[in-house]
């Protein structure tokens, strides 16, 4: 069996491994191409080029990198027909992956298949038609997506979402985490601001901000900051003018399996967080941490996003536990001001966090916790449909 995958940043490469790991046990012999990060070629995948070229968001940081992204979009698409696999998967991203699946389907009969559905409920409701005509299958991570889907002519599987099978932190783990980093029994506030560039360039600061009112509150609070690989830098010069001496998580120089361990050593010690819009708020829903959640963008992308949105929410666990107990503050409401009095709302409300907490364990078990594993149940749909 030939399979061609494509994913565009670090969550796409989390579902792509355990998608290839579900096809490789149900099928034995698997031939996998295409583009991926680091899971993804531990699972048996040779990259064409680096993931990272393709990790960035909104219209104005994409017009710089255009011409490049065409020129990989075609590259991609050639390197599909010529191959011409049994299936072409294209993860997320779907500025880039859908356009690669346009021309693939325009010059072939390959089956092609996009994991993750494009969120037409939030914004832009027409992609779900214009999927269609180069999409044949979706394979959905939120439980009311696939009608959307169906809609429009597409099959669609709802799979589940991986974020429930990843393991948690051992107590003995947040103990050694806390006796590592000199944390004590302090109260941790863990700071996510993003794992694209962009995202670090234009949150950083905002939420190094936000921390000086909640330092001055509650002086007790240790700040921790884990870092993404491709950012690692950036979170590392920004948090140099960040209050409250905040303990940075470095990847870099730890093994893949050591990142991982504390990342989750992280999470499980974190009282409460401030992190960006995206899927780290179910992250932090599957380790029971309370959360704010905020994001901007350059002013153009939002006038043009903010136009589109159709949901009072972006943040995943309110959309899913259909409620909104997490404040978010998006766009120009992202201000530190705004992000510090939530924050003090939220270490100072038990009931507060009580209600954040319920909603947290009914999104977990609406995205499959429990159940089969999301990457095997993907794995089992795209075979499926293959017939």
């Amino acid at each position: 069996m030939k399979v061609f995958l494509i994913a565009g940043e670090s969550s796409g490469d989390r579902l792509g491994a355990a998608l290839m790991a579900g096809l490789t046990e149900l099928k034995g012999e698997v031939e996998f191409d295409g583009v991926g990060g680091p899971l993804m070629q531990a699972a048996g995948l040779q990259s064409r080029f680096p993931m990272e070229e393709l990790a960035v968001f909104g219209i104005a940081e994409v017009l710089p990198k255009y011409r490049h992204l065409k020129r990989r979009i075609r590259e991609m698409a050639e390197a599909v027909i010529a191959k011409m696999p049994d299936v072409l998967i294209t993860i997320d991203s779907p500025d880039f992956c859908l356009r690669v699946a346009r021309l693939v389907k325009a010059a072939s009969t390959v089956r092609t298949v996009h994991y993750v559905a494009p969120s037409v409920w939030a914004w832009r409701a027409g992609r779900a038609e214009k999927m269609a005509k180069c999409i044949d299958q979706v394979l959905a991570l939120l439980p009311f997506e696939p009608p959307y889907m169906e809609a429009a002519g597409m099959r669609c599987d709802f799979v589940g979402h991986p974020v429930v099978t990843e393991p948690q932190a051992s107590a003995a783990e947040i103990a050694d985490f806390r006796a590592r980093h000199d944390l004590g029994d302090a109260p941790v506030l863990m700071v996510l601001p993003g794992s694209r560039r962009g995202e670090v360039q234009r949150l950083a600061s905002t939420f190094g901000e936000a921390l000086r009112p909640v330092l001055n509150k509650n002086p007790e609070i240790r700040i921790v900051l884990p870092a993404a690989p491709i950012v690692a830098s950036a979170v590392h010069d920004a948090a140099k003018g960040w209050p409250g001496n905040p303990v940075v998580l470095d990847p870099r120089s730890m093994s893949d399996d050591h990142a991982m361990a504390e990342k989750r050593a992280a999470f499980g010690a974190a009282n409460y967080a401030l992190a960006a819009s995206g899927t780290v708020s179910l992250e932090l829903a599957a380790s029971a941490t309370p959360m704010v959640i905020g994001y901007d963008m350059n002013w153009f992308s939002w006038q043009i996003m903010s136009r589109m949105l159709k949901s009072d929410t972006v943040t995943l666990v309110n959309l899913v536990s259909g409620t909104r107990t997490v404040e978010e503050f998006l766009g120009p409401a992202c201000k530190p001001e705004a992000l510090a009095d939530a924050l003090n709302r939220l270490i100072g409300d038990a009931a507060m966090r009580e209600a954040q907490l319920a909603a947290m364990s009914d999104a977990m078990n609406k995205l499959g916790r429990g159940a089969e594993p999301p990457g095997l149940r993907a794995a089992k749909a795209v075979l499926d449909g293959l017939g």
